[in-house]
């Protein structure tokens, strides 16, 4: 039987759920810095996009397709249409409400190619050819639609 510390130590230093969650925060980071300007996040611009595909936005779909939980696209579709890029469509009953890209939404997007472009390049150089061969594989082993280039 291993000591406390032992299995501390373990999963301190083997947790892959932590190494992810620190890979994760160090890559958003730079698309978040990037895309700062703009007064855009990396999470907002994935919505937008996202967004942009379906034409009109179920949330339910949007959640499916970001993997993302309703509240937290509920609170990032109000802070965005509170912004202008986005507008919310009467649904066929008071809980469903569908959303669009604004024109100003659709230029934002625009806008923030040379931003994204930037973070992209970074976060290629920190995973390396490999490491991005291998982040398509795993995304499209969980149903993944979208890979890094």
């Amino acid at each position: 039987m291993r000591s406390k510390n032992e299995v501390i130590d373990t999963i301190a230093e083997t947790c892959i759920a932590v190494r992810l969650r620190l890979l994760n925060r160090v890559v958003t980071g730079f698309y978040d810095e990037a895309l700062r300007p703009l007064g855009l996040k990396v999470s907002q611009l994935n919505i937008l996009v996202v967004t942009a595909k379906l034409g009109v936005a179920r949330p339910a779909k949007v959640c499916q397709i970001l993997q993302l939980d309703v509240s937290t696209l509920s609170r990032n579709v109000e802070r965005i249409r509170a912004r202008g890029w986005l507008e919310v469509l009467p649904g066929e009953d008071a809980r469903t409400q569908f959303f669009q890209l604004t024109p100003e939404g659709r230029r934002l997007i625009q806008k923030a190619v040379p931003a994204w472009e930037r973070a992209q390049c970074q976060a290629s150089e920190l995973l390396g050819r490999e490491g991005i061969a291998l982040l398509n594989r795993t995304t499209q082993k969980v149903g993944g639609r979208r890979t890094a280039r």
